[in-house]
């Protein structure tokens, strides 16, 4: 059995991609997308069509919305071949803006609807501010499911456990790129790789606290940089993962272990922690490398949503 088939015995495995044509070979349950994945596919010649036909279709509307409808255009196009959810993120630019990102997530899910496909299917992507966090309370509690995304704190994920948020999605790969920075020359991959690096022990920390106190919010690890991160993650409830690194654990017959269990997590002896927004606030601003990521990522989702913009508004 390889390493990816083992993987799945343990965790879903997500595909991590807007290249869905890729999906057939590595059988993900589930697939995520992002601002960034969709422009880089779009830039190919095999997707291309997807946006000019979404662009003729609906040009004269609102540039917002000929967006929306490319996403879920990408998203129906990626449900036809996996089982389970799609992951369809709102745009990063409304992230410190509660009820524009409600009303956006209402909106990809109409759209789908119109498509024939049930809310159930689909997960609107959120950035883990403080405002997204409230957002997506509010959409949970119509039936509307979400994945808090950007998210490299412990305080993000309670405030996410606390609004009963259907998944968040920690970024280990970013988490692990910080420290490493930040450590220059001093940096230690061999001490700081596997269950020690800093990325996989964040979500190690999320992932036993969920469990340990019956939060039923879904992990799932994202943003890996080698697959040791991933098999250290081994029983995560979710790993979301790009189509390169699908491949290599598809291509490694090395044992896999699982690393996270649940019920072990259940008998450890935690405290409790509640975060009210100030006490959020002020712990996100205590971690430098959460406070630095999330607002890179905010800007990086910005940037890559503009450019795909202006590609549309030239196709």
């Amino acid at each position: 059995m390889n390493q990816l088939d083992a993987l799945k015995a343990f965790t879903t495995v997500v595909a991590d991609t807007g290249d869905f044509k890729q999906l057939d070979a590595f059988k993900p349950t589930d697939a995520t997308t992002n601002p960034s994945l969709i422009l880089k596919a779009v830039q190919r010649p095999d997707y291309a069509p997807l946006m000019s036909d979404t662009v003729a279709r609906f040009r004269g509307k609102p540039l917002d919305e000929v967006m929306d409808r490319l996403l879920v255009r990408f998203g129906c196009e990626i449900l036809a071949i996996i089982p389970g959810r799609v992951s369809t993120e709102v745009d990063a630019r409304l992230s410190f803006d509660t009820a524009a990102t409600v009303a956006r997530g209402e909106r990809l899910i109409a759209l789908y609807q119109a498509e024939g496909i049930s809310k159930d299917r689909v997960l609107i992507k959120v950035a883990s501010t403080w405002e997204g966090i409230q957002a997506a309370a509010q959409l949970e509690r119509q039936g509307i499911h979400t994945n808090l995304t950007l998210l490299f704190s412990f305080c993000q994920a309670v405030a996410c456990g606390a609004a009963k948020v259907q998944l968040i999605s920690p970024f280990v790969g970013r988490i692990y790129d910080w420290y490493k920075k930040f450590a220059g020359a001093a940096w230690d991959e061999a001490a700081s790789s596997g269950a020690n690096d800093p990325g996989v022990r964040s979500v190690r920390q999320i992932y036993e606290y969920y469990k340990r106190f019956g939060i039923a919010t879904e992990v799932m690890g994202a943003s890996f940089r080698n697959t040791g991160q991933i098999t250290a993650l081994a029983g995560c409830d979710l790993l979301t993962i790009s189509p390169d690194l699908l491949a290599q654990l598809a291509a490694s017959d090395a044992p896999l272990a699982r690393a996270l269990d649940s019920d072990a997590a259940r008998k450890l002896d935690l405290a409790a922690v509640q975060y009210d927004e100030a006490g959020f606030r002020y712990a996100l601003n205590e971690d430098a490398m959460a406070t630095e990521k999330l607002a890179e990522g905010i800007r990086a989702f910005a940037v890559d949503a503009v450019k795909l913009e202006q590609l549309m508004q030239a196709a």
